[in-house]
């Protein structure tokens, strides 16, 4: 597996992204995945999956440090003492004694950052989370959170995919040499897919579209991508990238559709607030 090398982590440039996997089918795929050579999975408290991702890491029999695991903690508990305790709970839920990455799932504006980062430290000392970093986070509030911290953060993860312009936050990642790692990397597919930069490449390199778009990700410094398989067959697809490369004019191609600037996920339906987004490049 292919790695992005970013302040001390190494990060595979493919994961498993387990949003909405829940029970045995959850532990059948993350097993699954593994078998097919995935060595990093992507969970979070507030997927109410972490006990079903452990036992599909248990189920593998891959030996526990091949496999980066990265959870979050959900917002509503980043405060200090909480945070804390969220991250051993997800612990106990994985079975597992460290994680190799917690990141602050979502920013809450009614507490303050400095706390939420210091707690952050916290679990990177104990031992409890081998890297730590942030999710969701703009740049202005990436700024801060890089200031705040006395262990380099390691990423950020956000949505990114064709359509939408992460040119901004993608730069600032790499300026304080962290990875960026891009949920929802496929879109929702449908137009994407049809979209002709991305058929005429998937034509040209015999390959699915999703493809396409995967190796878009992968081929740009830094990123790393989780896009979610309900399906084994999508978990071989997904992870299929590594025998073609796209052009710099396919990249460009690709790269020109993020002025449709669609966003699927926003901070406002969790707290009906919304996050001061960046503007596009």
């Amino acid at each position: 597996m292919h790695n992005v090398m970013v302040n001390g982590a190494a990060i595979p440039v493919i994961g498993l992204g387990t949003w909405t996997l829940k029970g045995e089918l959850c532990s059948e795929l993350v097993a699954h995945a593994l078998s097919l050579g995935y060595r990093h999975l992507d969970t979070a408290a507030y997927y109410e999956n972490e006990t079903a991702v452990g036992e599909g890491v248990r189920f593998s029999n891959i030996p526990r440090d091949d496999v980066f695991v990265t959870t979050k903690v959900q917002y509503t508990d980043i405060a200090p003492g909480d945070l804390e305790r969220s991250a051993e709970e997800s612990l106990k839920r994985l079975g597992l004694d460290t994680v190799d990455l917690l990141l602050i799932h979502w920013p809450n504006p009614e507490v303050p950052l400095a706390g939420s980062i210091k707690a952050l430290n916290s679990v990177r000392n104990s031992g409890m989370a081998r890297h730590i970093g942030v999710s969701n986070f703009p740049t202005g509030m990436l700024a801060e959170a890089v200031h705040l911290s006395d262990a380099p953060l390691v990423a950020n993860q956000v949505e990114y995919h064709p359509y939408l312009d992460q040119t901004k936050v993608h730069a600032a990642c790499r300026a304080a040499g962290m990875a960026m790692v891009a949920y929802c990397p496929l879109g929702r597919g449908g137009a994407l897919f049809e979209d002709a930069a991305i058929g005429d490449s998937a034509k040209r390199h015999d390959k699915s579209p999703a493809q396409i778009v995967l190796r878009w990700q992968v081929q740009q410094e830094g990123l790393v991508a989780i896009p979610r398989a309900e399906r084994k067959e999508w978990l071989a697809e997904n992870i299929d990238l590594f025998d073609f490369e796209l052009s710099s004019e396919e990249m460009v191609a690709i790269s020109r559709l993020r002025s449709r600037n669609y966003r699927i996920h926003d901070f406002g339906s969790l707290q009906r607030r919304s996050l001061q987004w960046d503007t596009p490049a």
